[in-house]
Order: structure tokens, then sequence, then C-alpha cells
């Protein structure tokens, strides 16, 4: 690659000059003596000994696939976002404009069709030109630059930037090796080859490595519609990329752009009047920043982000995390994940209309599963990912977990209060222990003091709520309380779940095994938000939901109901290929029957009652209206998280609003949201809309069954509830 320097003056200059030429004359000797051009210094190594040194040299250069950027995309193929240490996208020789490929050689090399890697005639041509008009001119062949491309690219992609060598900085030992490289590339790949692989490796500016980058880069078109005069110009630019850079540099880009231009009309590799047309033409810049990364993702970043932790944590991308750093960086993976664009794009609208970027700091979120297959189908929260004056940013992921079970980092925000969204899990088990759906239970009990006989045939059970025995250290807080009064007193079980009365659930758990409890949790994937540890059921605050659970985890867990008790871990993934097109692992259905189908349907018959009489009746639009739909509210003790988990057989979707920030100790009460006072939050009044909004608009895109209904036996008579 030709580089040039500030002219030198001086005897200094014009010494350094001559021996130059008398380097260059042995250089000569040992290209006549022995088909190369090695560089031999002028200190009196003679053309025999150059050659034994030559020779010595190796020979082999492993061509690896240079740096390729990954793509990440959505089932149905939008771009997401992509990866780069090198923003470079790999095309065949047939695929780039004839003119860049002439250009190229013309300016570059144009004897490059005519040598054997090392041009003996650019050697003497540039020495001519150094010494009679000073100055250093290279004469590096096409084959060179790439032999010298392709050594630097094997060390940025070992991480080792301190030993890419430089133009400017090469030894005579460098400049041996690469000639002796080059001559030997030349017997082993075709001349095309050779081009390809340097046009899709060369660096031409602004992060645009290869042809097709730099064409999309500067023109938002392809390598292989490149015109004359757009060709001419990215040909100039690998000289001197920043010098020669149109962006920066319009007058002296469009100088190197007729001096390409000038070497092809010469060559003969265009007319006079395609020469003349192309140097009146104005530089036309169509710049389209190619930004890599989840940060400047064209859709769902947090998303993005969770897609690029399974990478990075898993080894079947490589045994060590910097390794498969690499391989998500500069492999050129194309990772197709399981979003649905329309969903996303739906729910991404629906959480900005709910709250969009605050700077009160509250959150909105919404994630949607497909019950079994696990897919995930959209991941939204109202939050910007990177900071920006007035907005509630954050980087940190609203509806995934802190750190997976192998306590890998997911950079989620470690979940929230699930509040009433647990009680499902305590009837499910209920029923599983072949009670009635009807059956009463005695609601009026708000006194659970410590030493209260418990069933609990794998552990002990943890807590109080006795105001008599408040005491934090003892886990005993206050008597029970329901969030209205009334509803202290006998009722049949299914009226305390779909209208959430805490004291019903603890009725009923007072009559059941807590480690039946505990087995039925942990059946549906119930787990801690913060480092994936199961929800510890034995602790009686866990009964109304006191540990933090992610949005996603919630939403799986109510999936299992979804599809009859079929259990499916979440995925993301649903194929990843490498540059070569060869298959990596990916995430395939992980799925087993983890409820009884008969216990799964009777909670389904119940938190349809929800939506249609329970805690979710105000909550509108209707969506169990257009389809058949089950629900649960949930709100926290403080009132600061506050949900509605709900579903057809087609999607379950998880809705929440509240406090995300660290601690996530800020009451939802007495707080005014986009203009409206609420003197406490509660599921169905804002995370309530955020769901049947969302849900009116995409359940229709996965057609939905009506729920198969729970066996007579199970129902029991109905009682009616006393006022």
């Amino acid at each position: 690659m030709v580089k040039k320097r500030k002219r030198r003056g001086g005897f200094g200059a014009a010494l350094g000059r001559i021996l130059g030429f008398l380097a260059a004359s042995v250089m000569c000797g040992v290209l006549a003596a022995s088909l190369v051009v090695p560089a031999v210094a002028a200190a009196g190594m003679g053309v025999s000994s150059s050659i034994g040194f030559f020779e010595s040299l190796p020979a082999e250069l492993t061509v690896q696939p240079p740096s390729q950027a990954t793509k990440v995309l959505t089932a149905d193929g939008q771009p997401i976002a992509t990866f780069y240490a090198e923003n470079r996208v790999r095309v065949p020789l047939d695929q780039m404009s004839p003119f860049i490929k002439t250009g190229i050689v013309a300016i570059e090399d144009s004897r490059f069709y005519d040598h054997a890697g090392v041009d003996p005639q650019g050697i003497l041509r540039a020495m001519v030109s150094n010494l009679t008009k000073g100055g250093e001119q290279g004469a590096s062949t096409i084959t060179q630059q790439y032999v010298t491309n392709v050594l630097n690219e094997a060390q940025l992609s070992q991480d080792r930037p301190d030993a890419v060598v430089l133009n400017g900085q090469k030894t005579l030992g460098d400049k041996l090796r690469e000639m002796k490289l080059a001559i030997t590339l030349e017997k082993k790949y075709t001349k095309d080859q050779i081009l390809e692989g340097y046009l899709n490796i060369v660096f031409f500016s602004s992060n645009a490595y290869g042809i097709e980058a730099a064409a999309r880069y500067f023109f938002s078109t392809s390598a292989k519609d490149l015109t004359l005069p757009q060709a001419a110009l990215l040909a100039g630019l690998v000289n001197s990329p920043t010098l020669y850079n149109p962006a920066t540099n319009p007058d002296k880009s469009i100088v190197r752009r007729n001096q390409v231009l000038s070497e092809m009309l010469r060559l003969r590799k265009i007319t006079q009047a395609q020469h003349d047309e192309a140097v009146a033409a104005p530089i036309e810049l169509k710049i389209t920043p190619q930004q890599q990364g989840c940060a400047n993702a064209a859709i769902a970043p947090y998303f993005c982000d969770y897609i690029s932790h399974l990478i990075l944590n898993n080894p079947a991308y490589g045994p060590t995390e910097p390794e498969r750093e690499r391989r998500l960086y500069r492999g050129g993976l194309t990772i197709v994940t399981t979003l649905d664009s329309r969903l996303q794009s739906a729910a991404q609208a629906q959480v900005d209309g709910t709250a969009g970027a605050n700077p009160d700091r509250w959150a909105a979120s919404l994630v949607t599963i497909q019950p079994g297959s696990g897919k995930i189908l959209a991941m939204a929260q109202n939050t910007v990912f990177l900071p920006q004056p007035g907005k509630f940013d954050t980087n940190l992921n609203f509806n995934v977990d802190a750190k997976d079970a192998q306590g890998n980092d997911l950079n989620g925000a470690g979940g929230f209060q699930p509040g009433s969204t647990m009680k499902p899990f305590t009837f499910a088990e209920w029923l599983n222990e072949g009670k009635s759906i009807t059956a009463e239970v005695d609601a009026s009990r708000r006194v659970y003091p410590l030493g209260f006989p418990w069933k609990d045939s794998c552990g002990k059970v943890l807590g109080a709520y006795s105001t008599a025995q408040a005491n934090p250290a003892l886990g005993a807080a206050d008597d029970l309380q329901n969030a209205e009064d009334g509803f202290y007193r006998p009722m049949p079980v299914n009226y305390g779940l779909y209208n959430s009365i805490n004291t019903a659930t603890f009725a009923a758990a007072a009559q059941l095994d807590f480690c039946g409890i505990q087995k039925m949790v942990d059946a549906v994937g119930l787990h801690s938000g913060l480092d994936s540890t199961p929800v510890n059921m034995h602790q009686l605050g866990n009964l109304l939901g006191g540990t933090g659970v992610a949005p996603l985890t919630l939403a799986n867990a109510f999936a299992t109901f979804a599809t009859d008790g079929r259990f499916c871990a979440p995925i993301g993934l649903v194929d990843v290929t490498d540059a070569a097109g060869a298959k990596l692992p990916a995430q395939a259905p992980d799925c087993h029957d983890a409820v009884k189908p008969d216990v799964a349907r009777g909670v389904n018959s119940v938190l349809q009652d929800v939506l249609k009489r329970g805690s979710g009746v105000w909550i509108n639009p209707k969506v169990h209206d257009k389809v058949p739909t089950a629900a649960k509210t949930g709100t926290s003790n403080n009132n600061g998280s506050t949900w509605v988990v709900g579903y057809t057989t087609g999607m379950v979707t998880a809705s929440f609003f509240g406090d995300a920030l660290e601690g996530q100790k800020r009451p939802g009460q007495n707080v005014t949201i986009n203009g409206t006072f609420y003197p406490r939050l509660d599921g169905y009044m804002i995370a309530g809309p955020q769901w049947a909004n969302y849900m009116l608009k995409v359940a229709p895109l996965y057609p939905a069954t009506p729920f198969a209904p729970p066996p007579a036996s199970m129902i029991g008579p109905s009682p009616t509830p006393k006022p």
C-alpha cells in the first residue's frame, strides 16, 4: 500500500537515498538469482547470503476468514441488532461491481495480473521516485497488502492489538516475511481469490472493513451496485483512509478519486467518455452509520441484551467467555431469535403509552411467551437503554433474572414482588390434593401465630401473622389483611381466588402440605429473580408473593396452565449459524408434563372468572369478549409492584407496572401517574389496561381455543357465597 511522507532534505536525506539505491540493487540481484525480491540491508550483506536468509523465512500463511459482523434477527427475519469488532460483510467477487475490481487494481497494483506476488518493476519505480523526487513511495503489491492484512487480522482476532504492524512501522524482517508469504500465497490461490480476499479485508474508513461495508456506509448501496464514480472514490480510500475520507476531506477525496479514474483510463479499463463523465460527477454521499450492539438495536434492545447473554454464557459457543465474546463480535453469526416483530412493536408502543421513559422512573413492562414451546414472542419496557436528558434510562432488563441458575449474569433487574399472582399455585396444589374447586374455606381467620400447626412433610413453615407476636426477627407480621373489608368470612375457595382474598389463600394453605405447595411451585419453574434459587414456599410470606420474581418467569409459569400442565423452559434462540453457514447449538423446546391436566384445567376455569366477575372485572378493554382468556391480578404489600398475568391457549403475557428503582421500596400510594392521582395502585389500574390493550391487538395473531373444562368431579357443589 502506498504511503506518502513529508519530503526530507539535506545531505543526510541524499545519503539515505543513495544507500537505498544500493540496497535496492542488492534486492534486484536476489530477484535475478532466486525469483524473489527481498529487501536487503546495505550494510554488507551480499546476494548469496541474502538468498540464504530469505529462504530461511517462513513460507506458510494461514488465511482465516476475516472478522465479520454478527446479525441478530427476529423470527420473521427483521433485524434487531448487529455485533462487530470490525464492521465487515463478506461478499464473493462476482457480487462486486466491475468498477471496484478494476479501480483497486489500477490505483494500488496495476501489474497485479502480471507479477508473482512481488513486483520488481514496482520496486525499481519506487526507488527511482524516492531518489529523484524525495519522499517515500512504497511498492507493496495487492498480494503483499493482503498478507499484511491477514497477519494483522489474526492478531486482532486474538485480542493482541499491540502486535499489529502498520506500514510505517515495518522492519526489514517484516518486509522480507511479507514478500516471501506473498510469493507463496500466489502459488496457492488464484489472482481472483486473492483480490476477493483483499477487497473483503481491507480497511476503507469509518469502521468500514471490506467493500460491502464501505458501500453500505458511504452510499447506502451494495458492492455489486457501485457506480464508476463511487467505486473510484472507494478504491482511492485504502491508500490513506483518514486523509481521503470523503465525509471529512471532500476536496482531497475528489482529487484522489480522479487519480483513480485517470489510471483506469490509462490502463484502458474505461473509455474517455466514461472517464470524463465520472470526473465531472459530484461526490454524493448517502451515509448510513452501521452502529453495533444492543444500545443501537433497531428494535427490542433489552431482548437483544438477553440474547447476547445467552450466547456469552453458553460454553457451546466457546470454552471461555473471551472466546465466546470473540465469536459474537467477530464470528459473522446469524442469530435467529423467537421474537415476533409484530408483537414486539405492539408491546413497545403499549409500554411507551403507559408511561414512556417518564422522569419519575415508574416502570412498565410486557413480556409474552408462547405456551407449548416456551418461545419468547415479545419483551418490552418503558425505558431508554442509553442516558437521555429527562428520560428514564437503564440497561437493566426488567423482564429477566439478574443471574441464571449457574450464576451467570443476565443483566436483569432481579424481579419484583408478584403479590397475588402467586395465589393460583397454592390453589393448584389444593386441586392436586383432590379437593374441590368450590369447597368452602374459612376466610375469616386473620391470625396465624408462631407455632400454628401447619402441615409440612419436608420442612418447617417459617413466619407468622399475629399482631400480638409481631417481631421482624422472627418473621412475624401483623394480623393478615385483605385489600378490602367485607371478605373476612367463610367462602368457596374459587371465589376467594378470583376475588384475590388473602385470608382465603391462607385458609386453603392451612389444609395443605406445604411440601406439596413447594413441589407445585418448583414444577412450574418459579424462582427468585435475583439468583434463580427456588421460591421458598415454607416461608409464609411467599404465599402472597413476598419473593421477587422476574416477569418472564411468572409468564412462563402461567403458560403451564395454558397447556394443560405441560411446562416448557423459556427459549430465545431458534437458529444460529456461523459465517460459513454451519449450524451451531440453539435452543430447542425443552418441555415436560409438570402439572396434572385436570389440575391445570381447574385453575384455568377459575382464572377466567377473574376478568368476568373478580379482581380484574374493572380491566378494560374486555379481551375475554373476543377470545377465551384467563388472568390473575397482583399487588405487593406497599403497592409498589402491580401486575396482571393473563393468557389464552395461544399466548401468555405478564404485564408489570411499579417501582423498579434499586431496593424497590417506593410505595405506590398517593402517587400521580400521567396526571392521574392514585391513593394506592392496584394491578387492575395500570398494569391491567396495559395488558388488555396489548392483548386485544395481538391475541388474534396466535389463534386460541376455548379452555378445556375440568372434570365434573373436581367442580363439586356450588355453594352461594355468604354476604
